[in-house]
């Protein structure tokens, strides 16, 4: 498998219904070694918005349940925890690490190679961590971009330097290294590319959606628990797309010009895409029940690609390419022009990092991303 670009398997676990309590303690094993009566559960963000922990709370009174077969070890939304307190864990001591969030500073990555070292099984969690989702999309530019954007865009008719929140008239950007009142001060080096997890260190199996839905946490957990794991590489979820869970009425669709959602109301029968609404649904693994749909709103994709796609935007690129009700390449062009302002924010809005266009490209000097990596303690 290339260094470059893991790419994860394709596979599936299906759950039964688990009576929750057999979820209570007891002696469990998980793949790579056996689980003690109570495991040990770490849950770490890295680039990513926080979502991910949110939904886990989604859980709702099956939080019990895993606060019954988990002890956590490690989690920065809930409790403090310092690198150091994983460093000095022995190797394999965490039964299950989900991981969310792509990798962006060289922070992230010394994180996401400890927790490796660490877990018996580590999960990518989320679209950001299996994908690279909406940070991934800064992959477009640089570094330098990014912090000139953040840091010194002023706000239009403004002298000043800054952002609309930020006066920044000395126009500072963050540094790795500094010295002051005589102390050296370092921050963690912000890379050009964002990675996602699986391009940094091997993992064991993927999670997707932005966020996860409770019901597929739930599902991994129960097949963590029973040791009904799917191969290594595998993403536990469905091998269906989100048209299959859409209720949806579906007909022969001939698309003579995509809309907008904020230009059409549509009737909440029809398939969005034969109304002209650009639904991702055709390229989009299931697993979220269709929720978007089945409140007049199109699918955007954020379960990823399905089984044995290798990119997802070039999957949706082929699902509408086929439905284009015109024969004129200048008609052809007009209507993908009015209809797709932002292709990439289409096509890729979840999945450019992991896709086979990965960034845009960076002249020689621009480099900076393969500055010296770093590695785990130990």
């Amino acid at each position: 498998m290339s260094k470059r670009r893991k790419r994860q398997s394709r596979g599936e676990v299906k759950v039964k219904a688990l009576d929750e309590s057999a979820l209570a303690v007891e002696a469990s094993s998980v793949e790579g070694g056996s689980m003690s009566a109570k495991g040990k559960l770490a849950i770490y963000w890295a680039a990513s918005c926080g979502g991910c922990e949110i939904s886990i709370l989604a859980l709702n009174e099956k939080i019990l349940n895993v606060a019954d077969a988990f002890d956590i070890v490690l989690c920065p939304c809930i409790m403090d925890a310092k690198a150091r307190d994983i460093e000095n864990m022995p190797d394999k001591l965490i039964d299950v690490c989900l991981f969310n969030g792509g990798i962006r500073t060289s922070e992230q990555e010394y994180m996401a190679k400890l927790l490796r070292k660490k877990s018996k099984v580590l999960v990518a969690f989320g679209s950001c961590a299996t994908e690279g989702c909406i940070p991934g999309l800064a992959n477009l530019t640089n570094r330098q971009e990014v912090f000139e954007t953040v840091y010194n865009t002023a706000p239009e008719g403004s002298p000043a330097s800054g952002t609309p929140s930020t006066a920044n008239p000395d126009r500072v950007i963050p540094l790795p290294e500094t010295q002051v009142d005589g102390f050296h001060l370092t921050l963690p080096v912000f890379y050009d590319t964002l990675q996602t997890l699986g391009q940094v260190v091997e993992v064991d199996y993927f999670l997707p959606g932005c966020p996860p839905e409770a019901s597929r946490i739930w599902d991994a957990v129960v097949a963590i628990l029973e040791s009904k794991l799917p191969p290594p590489g595998s993403v536990i979820g469905a091998e269906t797309t989100c048209c299959d869970e859409c209720p949806r009425k579906r007909n022969e669709k001939k698309i003579k010009e995509f809309k907008r959602t904020w230009q059409v109301v549509p009737d909440s029968e029809t398939c969005l895409l034969e109304q002209g609404l650009l639904c991702c649904g055709p390229a989009t693994r299931a697993g979220c029940g269709a929720l978007c749909p089945q409140v007049n709103s199109p699918c955007i994709g954020c379960y990823g690609p399905n089984a044995g796609v290798e990119d997802f935007g070039a999957r949706l690129m082929t699902a509408l390419a086929s439905v284009i009700d015109a024969n004129d390449p200048k008609e052809i062009d007009r209507i993908i022009q009015e209809g797709i302002p932002d292709p990439v924010g289409t096509f890729y809005r979840f999945s450019l990092a992991n896709s086979l266009l990965r960034r845009a490209a960076l002249v020689p000097d621009e480099e900076r991303h393969e500055l010296p990596r770093p590695r785990a303690a130990g």
